[in-house]
């Protein structure tokens, strides 16, 4: 009974260390995100308010069904300055901006504001709801058919994505390397999400360097491939937009591609990590007497069935992303060399195959240390696997003869 109060008290205090240390890095965040940006555009007066289309006051809806020229309509003005009021505002008729609107549709409305004088314009339908409902099916789907791992899955999710858009973007817009910031956002997401999953364990520890050094591999080979290719973060479609950011702040506009493709990568190399180590965890607690080579093999096969799907998935990924400017290509009819020689394409073949590089060299790496570290380690059954140091000692007692036998 001592010994299971004893244990209770040091998973409360573990748990107590825990949610001091969430804390202190909340407030870490909040404090770090306190930063005087650069103001590129002005934006004094303006902001984007929800709304909803009381009425339509002149239509652009042809005869022929087609739609051309704005929409004129009278909103009411949800949020903001003008929140309660009913004004007039257009909508353009846009692909990228603007709605269709009808009475009761909710949208987002640019309202500027200069003196008395305010100018609505309709920015988009209100998809917020949309947008939410869609990642909370998401996150219900994965804690219901997950269970309490599914749950796990998705708070490691939420801090991945915590850490990237307040912690590695601030970085980055501060001045601080964005592939040193990439490493960084790997390794301290790939420790919560891996002792999420599956705690402070010999699996977990294997898990999480080969999930480091499968990603920085994969930076690594493309920054190779960019330098036999002559390819960098300076031949992104984007180019123009970051030249003007970099000229107005430190961010350093030429290591963002490959930065991004370490973040990319990183989900394929913590699946293929966490997949070879649970492996041989489960082989090794099934069957002790194995050699370390025997795991060894046993992570390799397993870990050659996950290459090739985890690859596809990668380059498949890539592929469709750029699966408009591949069309145009095709409808275009532009040659083989125009084709290869172009630098958004040679990008988009240095994203697929650098991760895939990266999942393919995760797979020895955490082979190697699983095959070595859990058998000195707790089994994930919570069998004690003891020291090698300690078997020899372990055979000796249980050869010693019994006291109570020979009575």
């Amino acid at each position: 009974m001592k010994q299971n109060k004893k244990i209770t008290k040091r998973e409360l205090l573990a748990k107590g260390i825990l949610c001091l240390l969430a804390i202190g890095f909340a407030l870490f965040l909040w404090q770090y995100n306190q930063i005087d940006k650069v103001q590129l555009v002005n934006t004094e007066g303006r902001s984007f308010e929800k709304a909803t289309v009381v009425s339509i006051l002149q239509d652009n809806l042809q005869e022929d069904g087609n739609r051309y020229g704005d929409q004129k309509v009278e909103l009411r003005i949800n949020t903001g300055e003008l929140a309660g009021q009913t004004v007039e505002a257009t909508s353009p008729n846009g692909n990228l901006f603007g709605a269709v609107c009808y009475p009761g549709r909710e949208v987002i409305a640019i309202v500027s504001v200069s003196g008395d004088t305010n100018v609505v314009t309709v920015y988009s339908p209100d998809r917020i709801l949309a947008v939410t409902g869609f990642v909370a099916v998401f996150l219900l789907l994965l804690c219901v058919i997950g269970g309490r791992n599914g749950a796990k899955s998705a708070l490691g999710l939420i801090f991945t994505f915590i850490c990237i858009f307040f912690l590695m973007i601030p970085m980055v817009y501060r001045g601080i390397s964005p592939f040193f910031s990439a490493v960084l956002i790997t390794l301290v997401t790939t420790l919560v999400t891996m002792y999420l999953i599956g705690g402070f364990t010999a699996k977990t520890f294997c898990a999480v360097v080969g999930t480091v050094a499968g990603v920085v591999l994969a930076g690594f080979s493309a920054w190779l491939f960019g330098a036999a290719a002559d390819i960098g973060g300076y031949n992104v479609s984007n180019i123009e937009e970051l030249l003007f950011i970099g000229q107005h702040t430190k961010v350093n506009i030429g290591e963002l591609l490959f930065a991004g493709i370490l973040i990319s990568a990183l989900g394929a190399v913590m699946d293929v990590a966490m997949s070879i180590s649970s492996t041989i965890t489960e082989i090794y607690s099934q069957n002790p007497s194995l050699t370390r080579f025997q795991l060894f093999r046993s992570g390799i096969s397993v870990g050659r069935d996950m290459m090739g799907t985890m690859s596809n998935t990668l380059v498949l990924a890539f592929a469709g992303g750029s699966l408009s400017t591949l069309v145009l290509n095709y409808t275009y009819d532009l040659s083989l060399n125009q084709i290869l020689n172009s630098s958004s394409i040679c990008i988009e073949i240095m994203q697929g195959i650098s991760g895939s590089i990266g999942v393919v060299m995760t797979v020895p790496i955490v082979s190697v240390l699983a095959s070595v570290l859990i058998p000195k380690w707790r089994c994930e059954s919570g069998r004690e696997i003891e020291w090698d140091g300690f078997e020899e000692e372990d055979e000796e007692l249980q050869s010693l003869p019994d006291p109570e036998m020979e009575q």
